[in-house]
This record gives C-alpha cells, structure tokens and sequence, in this order.
C-alpha cells in the first residue's frame, strides 16, 4: 500500500485527521495514521488517494511516497531519487517541477538539492530512454516533493497538481481572499454543520459561504477541477468518473440557513457570482450593509464566522496609522456592541492576524486557536455571545 502525506494549513492538522478519517470510512484500505506539524500521514491503495482528493477539503495536496533515507549529504539524496521508479508514472514528455522544504537539515542550500534531485530524475530517464523531461516551474504535469529533517530526506510525487483550495470554481477574488482550505478548516474547527445558521457579516468575494454552502449541497470540492494522477501512466478514467458520480447530493434546504453582508457592493456581487461558479442551487441571501448596521438573520441562534478585513472595506481610509487606528477601534467598538445587543445566544468566530483584536472588542474570548494563513500567525478567537447578560438596544431602534 502506498504511504501518502497530506499537507494543511498549519493548526488545522487535528481537523483534517478527522476529516480523512471520515473519508477512509467509505473505503477499506484507506488508513489514517499520524498527526504532525503541517499535515497528517496516511496510507491506502491508489483509488485512495483519488478519494482524497476528491472529497477532502482541508488538505492542501495528497503526496504519494516514493522513498525515503537517512543521509548526510546531497549525494545521498541523488542516489535515493535516482533509484526510484518514476518511468513507471510518467515519461519523457510530462514537464516536472521539483519543491523542497526542511525543517533543521544541516544542508547548506536548498536550491543545491532542489538541482540534486531534477538531476537525478531526469538521469535516470537519460539512462533509460537517452531523453529527460523538460522542467516548467509554472504548469507542470508531475511536481516532485523533497522534505528533509536533520536526518532523515522523504521524496513524493504529487497526485494532485495544482494546490487542492484551487477548487476549480473562483473565477474573482477581492484583496487576500481566504485560501478555500482555510476556510473550510475554520468551519469544521467552529463546530458548523449543514442546517445551522451560519452569518459571515464581513463575507468578502464569499469564500466561507461557498464552502458552506458545497457542504449543504454535497457537493466535493473536487467535482470541478483536473489532477496530476490523471496524467499518470496505466490511469484507468472508468473507477475516478464512478468515484464522481456515486456521491449523491443532499436535499436543498428549503429554508435559507447560510447569509452574509459586506461593506462593498462590488465585493456583494463577486460573492454571489462564485456562489454561482460554485454550482450551488439554492438561495444565499447576501446583503451589502456595514458589519456594524447588521442583524442577526434567523431567530434561532448559529455560528457568525468570519475574517475581519483592514482597509475600506470597514471604512478605514487615509495613509496616516494613527488614524487607521482610530477608525479600527471606532469600528470594532460599534461591531462588538451589534454582537452584544443583536446576536444573543449566538457564537461569533472571528479568524485574524491581529491577536490585539479581543482588546479592540471589549470582549473576553472563550476560546482562541492558533493558525497560520501561509506564514502569517493569525488565531481563531471564540466569543460567546450568552443570553441575558447583553445591554438591550436603546428604545429608538
């Protein structure tokens, strides 16, 4: 059985185990074994590692492993990449991209061994064939992955191909979208699920609501988009088309349950195009008002999640930091008396790189989990919105 390694945005690793655990619930083979920083290891036949990446959503690639060694030098890492079978998965004329990443390797270069090993894949077809594969850093078939630690060197081949938040649906983006997986991270870690009211009152090009939305449709996230496996060699289409067609669809709602707002109208109408892009049929009412001005959608209480954005988009205008301050904490002070007046009972998730943000609220957060968006530290802030301590809104609204 082939040993995968699935990368996740980093604190989302418990999330994605449970999630794969839920997937290798639906196969035999498909095993989850070990948690570690940055992803979760995992091992099952080569249909799994469809599976995966059709219907994981936290999981940034699904890397096959190809082997593995203790080494000491760059000559050790050839000579592994070099003995490895790579014309059994592709040829001379897929283009390759070789990434590596470590963690303490006493190596001096990265771009020395990243070379090491296009060397030795390309050798061996030399060897093989008299031929190499072209190298496209941008677009290419088959991208190899090297990780090293301070002993120990793994080399993969990604099944993917283009990162799995690519979904295949965002056709626009405002400034610094959400990457999908993050998203879809931070749904799961606050306790979301389909039929519970969810508000993203500062919603963006919509990231959050699509992939809520997917999950209330049942749709995989990737229906829409191609992988590398499909370009491997001896792939068979008959069992990867079943594999996408055997998921059935939920009932849509016949109520709305998912809603968001934004500040922007632009930003409105680029979330309830993706909203299309993403094929959902059901309605996702969207509002454009400022996050302060809202109200909570449904009578029952649900889960408000969102990313709290800087710049315009709440208002926040002119160059100078002071002012952008005053205006951060005008605004956060009106947002955290509408969380207090109009959202009892709620709970409100709010995902930022300002770990300040709680003391801009006047709010004690219940719970904060860290994260990192890339390699920006952020946090997950909980606050719980109890019934019957909030002040009741002044008798003129």
């Amino acid at each position: 059985m082939p040993s995968y390694f699935c990368p996740c945005p980093r604190g989302l690793e418990a999330a994605l185990a449970e999630e794969l655990t839920e997937i290798a619930a639906q196969s035999p083979t498909l095993k989850v074994h070990n948690q570690v920083p940055g992803g979760v290891h995992a091992s099952g036949d080569l249909y799994d590692a469809y599976r995966i990446n059709l219907h994981s959503r936290i999981a940034s690639r699904v890397l096959m492993r190809m082997g593995v060694c203790h080494y000491q030098n760059e000559n050790d890492i050839y000579d592994l990449v070099l003995g490895q079978a790579w014309e059994e998965w592709f040829g001379i004329d897929h283009t390759i991209r070789v990434d590596v990443t470590a963690i303490k390797s006493p190596l001096k270069s990265l771009e020395f061994t990243t070379l090491k090993i296009k060397d030795a894949v390309c050798d061996r077809f030399r060897d093989l064939y008299g031929k190499r594969p072209s190298v496209d850093t941008r677009e290419p078939d088959m991208r190899i992955f090297g990780f090293l630690d301070q002993r120990q060197f793994m080399i993969y081949l990604d099944t993917s191909g283009e990162a799995l938040f690519k979904r295949g649906w965002r056709e626009e983006t405002g400034d610094a979208p959400l990457r999908e997986n993050l998203a879809a991270g931070l749904l799961r870690v606050s306790g979301w699920k389909p039929g519970m009211p969810l508000f993203d009152p500062m919603c963006g090009s919509g990231t959050i609501l699509c992939e809520a939305a997917q999950m209330v449709q049942g749709i995989p996230p990737g229906a829409r988009r191609r992988f590398a496996f499909e370009k491997f060699h001896d792939f068979d289409p008959e069992p990867w088309n079943k594999m996408k067609t055997d998921f059935k669809p939920n009932p849509l709602p016949a109520e709305p349950t998912i809603f968001g707002s934004d500040i922007s109208g632009d930003m409105v109408a680029m979330a309830r195009h993706n909203l299309r892009c993403a094929g959902i049929m059901f309605e996702v009412p969207l509002k454009q008002i400022e996050a302060q001005q809202v109200q909570a959608p449904t009578k029952e209480p649900g889960i408000l999640l969102t990313n709290p954005p800087y710049g315009e988009r709440i208002g926040v205008r002119g160059d100078a930091s002071l002012e952008e301050d005053e205006l951060a904490r005008s605004f956060y002070s009106a947002f955290s008396t509408t969380l207090k007046q109009r959202f009892s009972g709620w709970t409100a998730y709010l995902f930022t790189a300002d770990l300040g943000l709680p003391k801009l609220l006047r709010l004690k957060e219940s719970r904060k989990t860290p994260f990192f968006n890339g390699a920006l530290e952020c946090r997950l802030f909980r606050f719980d919105m109890v019934a019957g301590f909030n002040r009741k809104p002044p008798a003129a609204e």
